[in-house]
């Protein structure tokens, strides 16, 4: 039992657990202001143009039994939002960390050499072809 506990202590003080608890958290707080917009701006100006907000979008089935698919319309609003707007600061973290981490890579250094007798790979130190035993010029 003390080592499950000791493993999970180590588990959840890991960086990446505490990033993504933060991350959820923030996630959460910013999808009531992504609702927010959706329902109380975009819903009443698409409203304008389709004369009901996407809310009111009902369909009566049987008796009191209602099929709300203007609710679905605007969680689906939401959703593409919420993707869009994480795309974009996805897209501009991911652009500042190639700024930041832009180092020029060195050209690997020349290990290899063709054998000029058979053509075969051989090491760039080598003074006779050990496919073809030709001696090599240096």
């Amino acid at each position: 039992m003390k080592k499950f506990i000791r493993e999970f202590k180590e588990f959840i003080s890991r960086g990446n657990v505490m990033d993504m608890a933060v991350g959820i958290i923030i996630g959460g707080a910013f999808t009531g202001i992504v609702s927010s917009l959706v329902e109380d701006i975009i819903n009443p100006i698409l409203g304008l143009f389709g004369g009901m907000n996407f809310d009111q979008l009902r369909l009566n089935l049987l008796g009191e039994v209602t099929l709300n698919y203007g609710k679905f319309i605007t969680a689906v609003i939401n959703f593409l939002i919420m993707a869009l707007v994480i795309f974009v600061i996805i897209k501009a973290m991911n652009r500042a960390a190639e700024k930041f981490s832009h180092k020029k890579e060195e050209p690997a250094a020349i290990t290899t050499k063709v054998c000029p007798f058979c053509k075969s790979e051989i090491s760039v130190d080598a003074i006779r072809c050990p496919h073809c035993t030709s001696t090599l010029v240096q």
